[in-house]
């Protein structure tokens, strides 16, 4: 059984790169209309647009910041106009460690643009997409969480970890909200993905290759193992999973 997202529209925020853009690529291949959405890196989202239509799919380019509801809005009046209706597939990538701060150091600007990347924008994008896929009686949306929500990430990461458990526990409570309305909501919470300008920035290689030793499965985990997770999950063989989270993570934490 293949899956089929034909006619459907997907938004993946924060989709220029890394798992984004892997999600991205992975619906249209499914047949999925792809608003590609991206902050700064319109160069990046151009060219993951034009891959999709180079191979036959349709995808539409859109800047926002999504801390912003304003801006999330604009967004959405932008994607009814060119893709054709309604977001019927949500994808919340959008998110941000920003920097490593230890506790002792944390100030209240970092504390605020870490939860606001992550668990603001998951929120606010929900928020925004849920009339339409009410009035459809279809939705489904997929957030992001981290293996540090579990095990509170690595150094200075405290805040970052707290804000992807956030995202854990609010999956389940707008699960429970919008099940009435034929909509499911779940989670994927990856661990160490490669191929990615999170780890780039933030890991040393001898971390990295630590980290790699400890991974049952022997290996780091691409964007793409992390999209077909999600593509799942947005497909109609999860249509009775809600409040889910799908852990992705090669067996280095068993729940």
């Amino acid at each position: 059984m293949g899956i089929d997202l034909e006619g459907k529209i997907a938004l993946v925020t924060g989709s220029s790169g890394g798992i984004g853009r892997a999600c991205a690529l992975m619906l249209a291949k499914a047949g999925a209309k792809v608003a590609v959405n991206y902050l700064g890196s319109k160069a990046q989202a151009e060219e993951a647009a034009q891959e999709i239509r180079q191979a036959g799919g349709e995808a539409a380019v859109f800047q926002a910041d999504v801390t912003v509801p304003e801006q999330i809005d604009a967004m959405l009046r932008g994607i009814q106009k060119q893709l054709g209706g309604t977001v019927d597939l949500l994808v919340n990538n959008a998110g941000h460690m920003v920097q490593r701060v230890p506790n002792i150091e944390l100030t209240e600007e970092h504390y605020s643009r870490v939860m606001d990347v992550n668990m603001k924008s998951t929120a606010f994008v929900s928020k925004a997409v849920l009339p339409g896929m009410r009035d459809k009686g279809y939705g489904r949306i997929v957030n992001m969480s981290s293996v540090a929500a579990h095990n509170g990430g690595g150094p200075g990461a405290s805040i970052y970890a707290a804000s992807k458990a956030a995202i854990l526990s609010y999956t389940k409570g707008l699960a429970k909200e919008a099940a009435g309305s034929g909509i499911t909501v779940n989670c994927v919470s990856p661990g160490f993905i490669g191929n990615t300008a999170f780890h780039a920035a933030f890991t040393p290689d001898a971390a990295r290759q630590a980290t790699v030793k400890s991974i049952p499965l022997g290996r780091e985990g691409t964007p793409e193992d992390v999209a077909g997770a999600v593509l799942f999950l947005l497909s109609d063989l999860a249509s009775y999973l809600t409040g889910e989270t799908i852990e992705v993570n090669g067996g280095m934490f068993m729940r």
